[in-house]
């Protein structure tokens, strides 16, 4: 039997049998697979309703783009609806982090359609990890709403190329295929009609140093990975000609939540707020109104600060799994974090690309046993070492040395949990 055969009849072998990652295999790719359409998202453009589009990804959507060159589509091929946005996208993350931050940045909002777009920051990701992530999105959406639409897009980085070349989506992609496939999940390929028109000459992915781009070729990104406009406008028609095609495609009802093809699925992942109580002296709440806090405060609605060593964070939660929702920063600090007793770190809030502040997440652990489990962080007094960041700057020792690169600062806006916080 090939592993391919085995893995078909894996998928068909559904019950509550765990994915076989080893016997993953690249899938056929396509511009668009309608599957069960957007039925309910149509009816109500159609109708001329309240139509809310999510757009929930990485730094591609969240760019000025293919996000708002769609939506400015919606609304002017149905007129008579009422079209809105929910710009969901974080540049640099993927569905591990999308998974925790769905029910807060997304379903809140109440959307009657999501766009996904995670391959390109999944491209990394392991299968199984892929399918724990996804599915729980998935299964957030529907438990809370089924009649919400879901669609996959799936955008182009120069790394995926070889496998889109060979008619095959990339990995994660293909990962996001297996989910799609199972529950009637519409996708729609960008990425590969990048491919096609590069093989055509039409397009040059990035520039070749001292090379001018030939005429009539159009050049894609400065990077293999962000397009500029017109490759946004590609996306665009893509993503318009794959839509027309689907609206004949589904009806209006409920969307089925059918049982999970990942088991050990992501579906109870979740933000959890800080709590006064869990915190030691020396922390304070920042204003949404200034500062960090409000330049943070659409993906985190609250948040702690501390530059005090020895400051804590303390809680316990019975459950598998927590991280912390935190920045990085040129003064950021060390942690050490301490899990049932058995301590690690310290742990650098700084990193390379630290010359501004960003949005990031702290591993505390995953897989753990579903039982009760204390967790103690506890700001370092040292500084971590920040000669990383030393190659992106004019003058490097005179600039280490300034007041912007100095401080123990830690900022936290929740705790990412697949378990419940318990109370003492």
């Amino acid at each position: 039997m090939t592993s391919q055969l085995r893995f078909t009849l894996s998928l068909l072998l559904i019950g509550a049998s765990t994915l076989m990652a080893d016997d993953f295999q690249l899938v056929p790719a396509a511009l668009s697979k309608p599957r069960g359409g957007l039925g309910n998202g149509f009816a109500k453009l159609q109708a001329g309703g309240e139509v809310r589009i999510a757009y929930f990804g990485g730094s591609i959507t969240a760019a000025n783009g293919w996000r708002p060159k769609t939506l400015k589509w919606f609304q002017e091929r149905y007129p008579n609806a009422k079209v809105s946005e929910i710009n969901a996208a974080i540049g640099g993350t993927g569905s591990d982090l999308g998974v925790y931050r769905c029910r807060q940045d997304v379903l809140s909002h109440k959307p009657d359609l999501v766009f996904v777009e995670v391959a390109v920051n999944d491209g990394g990701a392991e299968p199984h990890n892929i399918w724990r992530s996804m599915e729980g999105i998935v299964r957030q959406t529907w438990a809370q709403d089924p009649t919400i639409d879901i669609c996959y897009v799936y955008t182009f980085v120069t790394g995926f190329n070889d496998n889109l070349t060979a008619g095959l989506c990339p990995r994660a992609a293909s990962a996001d295929e297996v989910l799609a496939d199972h529950y009637g999940i519409p996708s729609i390929n960008v990425a590969l009609r990048i491919a096609q028109l590069h093989a055509e000459g039409k397009v040059q992915y990035q520039p070749v140093k001292d090379q001018p781009v030939p005429p009539g070729v159009m050049l894609f990104s400065d990077d293999g990975v962000h397009p500029h406009d017109a490759g946004h406008e590609v996306y665009r028609d893509v993503i318009a000609d794959a839509l027309i095609a689907m609206e004949p495609h589904g009806k209006p009802g409920p969307h089925e939540l059918k049982p999970p093809l990942q088991p050990d699925n992501w579906e109870q992942a979740k933000l959890v707020p800080l709590d006064a109580g869990m915190l030691s002296q020396g922390w304070e709440k920042l204003p949404a109104t200034d500062g960090l806090g409000r330049a943070f405060a659409h993906f985190m609605p609250e948040m702690w600060h501390s530059g005090t060593p020895g400051a804590t964070l303390t809680f316990k939660f019975r459950g598998t799994a927590a991280k912390l929702y935190d920045l990085l920063g040129p003064n950021g600090g060390q942690v050490t974090i301490t899990l049932d007793g058995q301590t690690r770190g310290p742990v650098a809030r700084f990193d390379s690309y630290c010359t501004y502040h960003r949005l990031a997440t702290l591993q505390i652990a995953d897989g753990l046993p579903d039982q009760v489990h204390t967790v103690k962080l506890e700001i370092s007094p040292d500084q971590p070492d920040r000669h990383s960041v030393a190659f992106r700057l004019k003058d490097p020792d005179k600039e280490l040395a300034e007041p912007k690169y100095q401080g123990t600062d830690v900022w936290v806006g929740s705790i990412m949990m697949i378990g419940e916080v318990v109370k003492e």
